[in-house]
């Protein structure tokens, strides 16, 4: 009996294997979009605390924070088919969706996920994700609807505009945290993180910021923005990186308290990542904590902004990476075609969305009563 259940126990851990080294293209192809899918979403939240907050330094970027979140439709129709694909069971992403998980009589039984039930369960798991991804395009499409509608002049549109990014902030607010723990700690079923939802909320921000930044320095660059001054693309750079040290204040409060506290469910999250992806782990929090505290004498000049956005924008990808990879494919994982693949992929989509929807309005919003605010911004 006792061989037979090692090769029981042998089988099951072949098979873990196996799932993992399936699970590589999909997990690949997951990383990359929930990183494009979150940096647009957190683009059209900066976007929409930026009405709410009547800013007047950052009206002059408001075509450009649109034209980003027009990336937010074809990423989000893209999660929609991976939500379905994976709620039928097409990949083993999740896996407290495995058969025999719920089931008390099955080997395959896990009291800890079993415990979760009425959150961890597919209908209610894919119906949330749908609601989610919802939620988030109404607001998009009526916001820009409205935008370009508000170049007449009209402080009623204004202050309709203002009322919608009120209520989308307060429902970003709890979606973005829900979606989190869905889509990314819900890789991890055994593990929980009170933190996480601000943890990713950090990691986006600063990539979004980074984004925003890029594409305006691109424009501008190129004669679309004339009203961008330096000082616009230097409270850009402020922002990154005050963000930047934001994420790092998280990152540290998380693991440190994890490793304070030493308990075993909570440990397991980062011994496994310190096992298999320890190179990644290091490099990653240095590459997002190094380049923010250097000195703010540069931040208003578009090559510094480039390079240190650069690295920026690896280091919230390595991130993601090791948020999703671990419990995906384990210790199977490489950097490769895969990875490199669904990159461009998201990358192209991003370049072709972006640059459309911009060309598509005036660059300048010119109904904004705090434009000339923005224009002599210094």
């Amino acid at each position: 009996a006792e061989g037979h259940h090692g090769d029981d126990h042998g089988d099951a851990h072949a098979e873990h294997v196996f799932h993992q080294l399936q699970n590589r293209p999909w997990a690949s192809l997951y990383v990359a979009l929930v990183f494009f899918l979150g940096i647009s979403l957190l683009v059209l939240a900066f976007y929409a605390a930026q009405r709410v907050a009547q800013s007047g330094w950052s009206i002059v970027l408001f075509r450009v924070m649109e034209a980003i979140t027009a990336n937010l439709v074809p990423t989000s129709i893209i999660m929609g088919l991976i939500i379905i694909l994976t709620g039928l069971h097409f990949n083993h992403l999740f896996d407290w969706m495995s058969p025999g998980k719920m089931d008390p009589d099955s080997a395959n039984f896990d009291a800890i996920v079993y415990g979760k039930r009425l959150w961890l369960n597919v209908p209610g798991w894919m119906i949330r994700s749908i609601l989610y991804l919802t939620a988030w395009n109404v607001y998009r499409w009526f916001i820009r609807k409205n935008s370009i509608a508000e170049d007449n002049g009209s402080i009623k549109i204004f202050k309709r505009n203002y009322n919608a990014s009120v209520i989308f902030l307060v429902i970003f607010m709890i979606s973005e945290s829900m979606a989190t723990w869905d889509w990314i700690m819900g890789i991890d079923p055994h593990w929980f993180s009170t933190l996480f939802g601000w943890y990713v909320l950090a990691t986006l921000l600063v990539s979004a910021l980074t984004v925003i930044a890029f594409v305006t320095i691109y424009l501008r660059s190129k004669g679309y923005l004339p009203r961008v001054n330096d000082s616009h693309i230097h409270d850009l750079a402020k922002f990154m990186f005050g963000f930047s040290v934001f994420w790092t204040y998280l990152w540290f409060a998380q693991f440190m308290l994890i490793w304070y506290a030493n308990i075993p469910e909570e440990t397991t999250y980062f011994v496994l990542r310190f096992n298999e992806y320890k190179v990644l782990m290091l490099s990653m929090v240095v590459m997002n904590f190094a380049f923010p505290v250097l000195n703010s004498d540069f931040k208003s000049r578009p090559w510094f902004v480039f390079i240190g956005g650069t690295v920026i924008l690896i280091g919230h990808y390595v991130d993601l990476f090791i948020m999703i990879m671990p419990g995906t494919v384990g210790g199977s994982w490489s950097f490769g075609i895969p990875e490199l693949g669904a990159l461009f992929f998201f990358v192209g989509v991003f370049i072709f969305t972006v640059f459309r929807a911009f060309a598509k309005a005036d660059p300048v919003p010119k109904g904004n009563p705090f434009l000339k605010e923005s224009e002599h911004f210094h």
